[in-house]
This record gives C-alpha cells, sequence and structure tokens, in this order.
C-alpha cells in the first residue's frame, strides 16, 4: 500500500477497484483547511482520463506493471496486433486505448506494450519516430526566417505542423510526446 505522498507520474495503483496510471498530480496545501492532492487519472480499462482529488492519509494499492518490447504487426477494424518479438506471441489492443498515438505507428515498429496482472494495457511509443512527409504545400522562398509552420501529412495518415522548409518526401523526426517537429533526418 502506498499514500498520496508517494505518487509518481506514470505510477499504477488501483482505485475503486479499476487500475489507473497517475498521468499528473499536484500537492496542495490551501491557507485555510487541511493539504490534499489532486490528480489526473487514466484508466487502463476504458483509456478516459478522470480529475480526482484525494486526502494525504489515504492508501493505494500499487499495481506491478510489466513492460515487454512487442513489434506492430497490423490492424484490424476495431484493434491493433502486436508480436513478441521472442516468443512470437501475438497480442491486440483495442484502437480506443491508442488514441493520438496510433497514427504514429509504423508496420514492424517496435514499442513496449504494458502488462498489468500478465493482460495487455497500454502501449508506449520510443520517444522518437522517423515518418516521411507525403503531402504539404510547397515552402515559398524567403519565408524560412519567419519561423512559420505549414501542415503536412506523413506517411502514417497522421498530420502536424512543420516548418515551411520542409518538402514532401523528407523523413522527418517527430517527438512522441508533444507530436511536435523535431528535425530533418
Amino acid at each position: 500500500m502506498i499514500s498520496t505522498n508517494q505518487f509518481r507520474t506514470g505510477m499504477t495503483v488501483r482505485y475503486e477497484d479499476e487500475n489507473y496510471r497517475i498521468v499528473d498530480f499536484q500537492h496542495v496545501k490551501p491557507g485555510k483547511g487541511g493539504a490534499f492532492v489532486r490528480t489526473k487519472l487514466k484508466s487502463l480499462a476504458t483509456g478516459r482520463v478522470v480529475d480526482k482529488t484525494f486526502r494525504p492519509e489515504q492508501k493505494f494499492e500499487q499495481v506491478r506493471v510489466e513492460s515487454r518490447t512487442m513489434q506492430y504487426l497490423y490492424d484490424e477494424p476495431d484493434s491493433v496486433v502486436f508480436m513478441d518479438s521472442e516468443s512470437f506471441e501475438q497480442v491486440s489492443l483495442p484502437k480506443s486505448l491508442l488514441e493520438g498515438r496510433y497514427d504514429l505507428m509504423k508496420v514492424n515498429m517496435e514499442v513496449d506494450l504494458l502488462l498489468v496482472d500478465g493482460q495487455p494495457s497500454d502501449m508506449e511509443l520510443p520517444t522518437f519516430v522517423d515518418l516521411e512527409v507525403t503531402d504539404t504545400a510547397p515552402g515559398v522562398r524567403g519565408d524560412t526566417v519567419s519561423g512559420g509552420t505549414k501542415e503536412a501529412v506523413l506517411e502514417t495518415g497522421a498530420t502536424l505542423q512543420v516548418p515551411l522548409f520542409v518538402e514532401t518526401g523528407t523523413v522527418i523526426r517527430i517527438d512522441t510526446r508533444t507530436r511536435e517537429y523535431n528535425t530533418r533526418v
């Protein structure tokens, strides 16, 4: 059992018979009244994020999470299939759990699959991925100093803002935590 003063971002706890990952937390000591902890918890079952407030003396069961490197194989209409690189076991995750990350994955990309009590519950992309720009407006000569951006479509179908000098066919590095352009490769 852990208390709220042992919370860390990324930690998984059990609350009301459901497993949650701590997305964000903040210890608050108001001038009047007792201290409390304000948290954002992501449900591992549904993927939704909820805001909860706890008293400092509340205790929670910490859930053991195992990370296993897997390879992205293919997608089905409502799920994504991964394969364990060592045992060749295939596991699928619902697309609803991968919102905002699914469109940054290429076939055969290695990702970390998180297992809670032996069951797949979430997926973590590498910090940076290299993807090719398949469609973007041509850059206007002389506009590179202004620091402007334009929209680009990547080989996986994702769209994001890139600097004006990036052209179709360019391979770019993307920070998967922020979904932002990092550099040309």
